[in-house]
């Protein structure tokens, strides 16, 4: 589906947009390591973030390898080499709701402030959308640091995340004792587990998806650039059976005034099955000279805050996190298992016209659904009609929210809201533990 997507021509749609104000939309070659180079400071600049070292650029380089790059130029500029703006793309794995769909990752989205409202972002991004949909892939999805920028190209909200300052001198552990034994390994071996660990565990999160191979360094703690990645620990699960089933990547921060109240902080947790997640979590609340221990891109509903005697003792931010955008609703709604069974009438909008339509969903007690074109002037009578944009249909794609919820909120309309509900629901919280 997606072979040859490193070679694709830029969208000629988008060129013609962007050449009529005077700008050049085009791919960074990946041999190239001058233009790449100039690509990765307009991207630090775009975030904010310092000019790159040579060492930290040839560490981009490598982690960039699986990814498309283009850029957006200026040939006015004082700087011509150096885009104005920026955007990255791979095709990935999305887990959903009793499966996995294709999914065309999109990343880097910066413009410079000296070229704001000239459409540069629009163009990128429906650029992305439009060559993602030409390619086949049914979504696409993005994590954000700006959370009102993507709504407008038929983005939505799908997996929360949780953040955790717990203090453990207040938790208590009462949760279950797991059979298997932790021991602690170097950093590089939590590299070699961490891949292999993550994909056996990652069907069961909704939300998730493949995380690119470069990226792993840097949730690990094995990145050359990063001098003090020497500060992460790293511990391992295994099951009675032999096999590793569970990860985790922390560090300490010691407090200089009272070392018993030092300050732990987790980078990775994976765990494949129940008890690896009991046993890695108790080995953190109960970590020696620690008062307070903080994790991110969490779940919204861990099984941590049961497992604690007090759960006044964890204080917990919420925040949107992993955001999806169907391109195909057809393949994407046959693509997912469902919560209940019933039949649904969607009529979805789409104002940049990729992907809006009328459908009709037949989904089944086991789960699994029919979806077909609706073409009739009248839904069926046991229909429940939802009248919805792409960006909303989106959010509730992986089940996180609830039909009833948005009705509620007046972001769709449905009939019965409460039974549309009911079928699209499903049991496990979305959730993505990182960043891309």
């Amino acid at each position: 589906m997606t072979d040859g997507y490193l070679d694709l021509p830029v969208d000629e749609r988008s060129r013609e947009v962007l050449a009529a104000r005077g700008l050049d939309l085009r791919l960074v070659p990946g041999d190239d390591d001058a233009a790449f180079d100039a690509w990765s400071q307009s991207q630090s600049r775009g975030f904010l973030e310092s000019e790159r070292t040579p060492s930290q650029l040839a560490a981009m380089r490598q982690r960039a390898a699986e990814r498309r790059t283009t850029g957006v130029y200026d040939p006015r500029g004082a700087e011509p080499e150096r885009p104005v703006g920026t955007i990255a793309s791979w095709p990935t794995e999305l887990s959903v709701p009793g499966g996995i769909l294709p999914s065309w990752a999109i990343s880097s989205v910066t413009v410079a402030p000296t070229h704001h409202r000239r459409g540069i972002a629009r163009a990128m991004m429906e650029a992305e959308l439009r060559t993602a949909q030409a390619l086949g892939v049914p979504m696409a999805s993005l994590t954000v640091t700006e959370s009102t920028l993507y709504g407008r190209y038929g983005f939505g909200p799908a997996a929360d995340s949780a953040a955790w300052r717990l203090d453990v001198r207040r938790a208590g552990w009462i949760g279950p004792e797991a059979s298997g034994r932790l021991d602690f390994v170097s950093r590089d071996e939590l590299r070699r587990l961490a891949p292999e660990v993550h994909e056996r565990a990652r069907p069961g999160w909704p939300g998730e998806v493949v995380v690119p191979a470069a990226e792993w360094d840097g949730l690990v703690g094995t990145r050359p650039d990063v001098t003090d990645d020497a500060a992460v620990r790293a511990v391992r699960y295994t099951a009675p059976d032999g096999v590793v089933r569970g990860l985790v990547a922390y560090r300490i921060q010691e407090n200089r005034e009272d070392f018993s109240r030092s300050l732990a902080e987790v980078s990775y947790l994976v765990a494949e099955d129940a008890d690896a997640y009991a046993a890695l979590w108790r080995f953190l609340v109960e970590l020696d000279s620690v008062a307070e221990l903080r994790a991110t891109e969490l779940s919204v509903a861990e099984p941590v805050r049961w497992m604690i005697a007090d759960q006044r003792a964890a204080t917990v931010t919420v925040r949107e996190h992993h955001y999806l955008r169907i391109l195909d609703v057809r393949a994407a709604l046959a693509g997912r298992a469902y919560g209940g069974p019933g039949v649904l009438a969607l009529d979805v909008t789409d104002p940049t016209g990729l992907a809006g339509g009328r459908w009709l969903l037949a989904a089944d007690a086991d789960g699994t659904a029919e979806v077909a074109e609706w073409t009739d002037a009248e839904a069926p009578r046991d229909a429940v009609v939802v009248h919805t944009s792409i960006a909303d249909l989106s959010s509730m794609y992986l089940g996180s929210v609830s039909l009833a919820t948005l009705a509620a909120a007046g972001r769709v309309r449905a009939s019965d809201p409460a039974a549309a509900a009911r079928v699209l629901g499903w049991h496990v919280p979305a959730r993505l533990s990182f960043w891309y």
